[in-house]
């Protein structure tokens, strides 16, 4: 009985050991992107025009050159109220300072110090 197990331990272990392992297949070699350099209006037409001409007419279009402004405006916005709420800070820093100044000032006057007396 102990002779039958191991066997057929040993039969299922040389099957899953040997069995035929499934390659990626062609579908893995699809999915490399072959980069171009020219991008074609029709794949064989006279309209084909590189990549870096299309980029400069993409960006001397009003679109894009309006975007580009919207952009800078809401930068410097965004400056402008950073700017603000620094200096708002900053006079909050410097009110609070000038509060605790005068706090200490008023504790010192307040509490007068006593004449040291010396007895002989």
């Amino acid at each position: 009985m102990k002779n039958l197990l191991s066997a057929i331990f040993i039969f299922v272990l040389l099957l899953t050991a040997c069995s035929k392992k499934e390659s990626p297949g062609f579908g893995a070699e699809q999915d490399l992107k072959i980069h171009y350099d020219t991008m074609a209006v029709d794949s064989f037409s006279n309209g084909a025009v590189t990549v870096d001409i299309a980029r400069k007419i993409r960006m001397s279009s009003p679109e894009y050159l309006d975007s580009v402004k919207q952009a800078k405006k809401a930068l410097e916005e965004e400056q402008k109220i950073k700017a603000e709420l620094d200096k708002e800070n900053k006079k909050k820093e410097e009110e609070e300072k000038k509060k605790a100044d005068a706090e200490k000032k008023a504790k010192t006057v307040e509490t007068p110090t006593s004449p040291v007396t010396k007895t002989e």
